[in-house]
């Protein structure tokens, strides 16, 4: 199939290398208005059709990504949707839970393929972690932790909430296979810019009873990519920032409380494992399932749903920042995220 990549910055770019190694992709087509982004691409991959506007092509292509501005993700794919194609979005999926909706039931109603670019449920660590929660492996899980903290980059049109936490969101989803119950969120600009640059996110769980807490930020001055998740019988972290190792198991925890209700508790210590788990690249797997989901007509792996769940909290933790209360949401069907 012919597939289209709107948007050809920094993970534009990144999926018109991959589109070009795909043998189910017969063109790849780079669209950007920018011409000092199309030209290095137009060297780097001869094959390639490269232009700079969508109404050149878009009766060419079959299916598209779109990587460019948040806000003008779902303007983009209905366009798109509405021309017959197939299309996957990359993270967040829309703006608001209202556009995230309609280009759903857009998809549904047309029999298109609609994906969203989460790519690290494409991760093979965070399959991995997921499996072991799922196994039972850690136990009851109490809460999981996130922190995605770096200097910069600051985003010209979304704060730090909806430019890194949509990875954190993704990724507890996937490895509680549930969706939040209520949200609560605190924010501050700190480097004179009209959007929160630190953000602190509280997911609660209720209907599995467990919590998360999401630290973001563009103002820190170590870069911090990690998840721990707390559970009963052991531990895990999966940190990213690691070249080996980046998820360990530890056999640690609190063996029940004293009869009379006093500390200390009983504590464990065993060991600590660092799982063999073969790497592939994540941003491969999205692309390949996309494209394979548009041809075989099966569901996508990441689909708007899922797109659209983690439009929900983001959109709550707004609400919060704004508010300073929590808000409730509805917990998607199981279906959602099976």
């Amino acid at each position: 199939m012919k597939v289209g990549v709107i948007g050809c910055g920094y993970w534009g770019a990144k999926h018109v290398r991959v589109l070009s190694s795909l043998p189910d992709v017969s063109l790849v087509v780079a669209i950007d208005a920018q011409s000092e982004r199309i030209e290095p691409l137009r060297r780097m991959y001869p094959s390639a059709l490269c232009v700079t506007s969508l109404d050149e092509v878009i009766d060419l292509i079959d299916a598209a990504i779109i990587a460019t501005p948040p806000r003008s993700h779902a303007p983009l794919a209905k366009r798109l949707l509405q021309a017959g194609k197939h299309v996957m979005v990359e993270k967040p999926m829309t703006a608001s839970t209202a556009e995230a909706r309609e280009l759903v039931a857009l998809a549904d109603d047309n029999g298109l393929t609609l994906a969203t670019g989460h790519t690290f449920e494409h991760n093979a660590v965070v399959k991995h972690l997921r499996d072991m929660v799922t196994g039972g492996e850690l136990g009851k899980i109490y809460y999981i932790d996130t922190a995605r903290l770096n200097l910069g980059l600051y985003q010209p049109d979304v704060n730090v909430v909806w430019d890194l936490a949509p990875h954190d969101i993704s990724i507890i989803n996937m490895v509680l296979g549930s969706t939040p119950t209520a949200v609560s969120a605190w924010g501050a600009s700190h480097a004179g810019t009209p959007f929160e640059d630190v953000a602190y996110l509280r997911l609660e769980y209720g209907n599995i009873g467990a919590t998360a807490n999401i630290h973001v930020s563009w103002l820190d001055p170590s870069k911090v990519r990690r998840v721990t998740v707390v559970g009963s019988q052991r531990m895990a972290v999966y940190d990213d920032m690691l070249d080996e190792g980046r998820l360990r198991i530890y056999d640690k925890g609190v063996q029940g409380a004293p009869l009379d209700g006093t500390v200390p508790m009983s504590y464990r210590y065993g060991g600590i494992v660092s799982p063999h788990i073969p790497m592939t690249e994540p941003l491969a797997e999205v692309d390949r399932d996309f494209v394979e989901s548009a041809i075989s007509g099966r569901r996508p792996a990441v689909d708007g749903q899922r797109g659209l769940a983690v439009v929900e909290v983001l959109e709550a933790a707004a609400e919060s920042m704004a508010t300073g209360r929590t808000v409730q949401l509805t917990p998607a069907t199981d279906a959602v995220l099976a």
